[in-house]
């Protein structure tokens, strides 16, 4: 991986996206002062201060979109709750792509495709993007002021945690997996994504869209989907959604 490291930036996902055509696949755009990320569903990542890590993963896998990239997000799911349970913590997954531990956030993940419309080929990618922020040393005093549970590995663990190595840990753990998972897809991870689900057999609401499901988490399907049960006992299969 090359990494292009950012002093100050609103949003490495936007920067990533404006530059697409110049950034060479397999790029982490890095930085520890990001003034203006954001998350899911259009929500304002709050700046933790810089000593976090606020990162891209820009991706270039192909001119044509294939449906196992939409579960890119959960591969790095994975790999962010991999390098967390080195440092001793027992990380969760909310589906589909945030991890939370003892039951706060500690990191996100936002992925966005870049691509233009051809007039004979159709949809051509430019590229994809893996945005994630975690929370390493954050103090006490700004979790505090975010309106949702949250915390930060520095307050898990007790210790100072060295930011170059957490993401070097990182990207080294993305590269092994990458290549197989393009072609095995998400049931490469699916045994390991479903040992941390934290939503599974417990009821909760999906919101998709302007619409919210509700039901009991039975399962994620071998290509990641959620599939949910209503009190009718009819199945729901969401693709995409948030768990609130």
């Amino acid at each position: 991986m090359e990494f292009l490291y950012l002093e100050e930036i609103d949003s490495t996902n936007k920067y990533a996206k404006e530059r697409i055509n110049d950034i060479n696949d397999m790029t982490v755009v890095y930085t520890f002062k990001q003034t203006a990320g954001r998350g899911r569903l259009q929500r304002k990542w709050s700046y933790m201060g810089e000593d976090n890590i606020y990162a891209s993963i820009v991706l270039k896998p192909s001119r044509d979109y294939k449906e196992v990239y939409s579960n890119l997000t959960q591969l790095l799911c994975v790999v962010l709750a991999e390098v967390f349970e080195e440092y001793g913590v027992e990380p969760q997954i909310k589906w589909p792509n945030d991890i939370r531990v003892n039951g706060k956030k500690i990191s996100g993940i936002l992925a966005e495709g870049v691509g233009v419309n051809d007039k004979e080929k159709g949809y051509l990618l430019q590229g994809l993007i893996l945005g994630f922020g975690v929370n390493l040393n954050t103090k006490i005093e700004i979790l505090s002021k975010i309106d949702q549970p949250a915390t930060s590995l520095n307050i898990e663990t007790g210790k100072f945690i060295d930011k170059e190595i957490f993401l070097k840990k990182v990207t080294e753990k993305f590269c092994l997996y990458y290549n197989r998972f393009i072609e095995e897809g998400f049931l490469l991870i699916r045994d390991d994504y479903l040992r941390r689900a934290e939503f599974l057999n417990k009821e909760v609401a999906v919101k998709v869209f302007d619409k919210t499901y509700t039901g009991i988490a039975v399962d994620v399907t071998p290509n990641g989907a959620l599939k949910l049960r209503d009190k009718n006992n009819k199945e729901q299969i969401l693709l995409i959604g948030d768990i609130l």
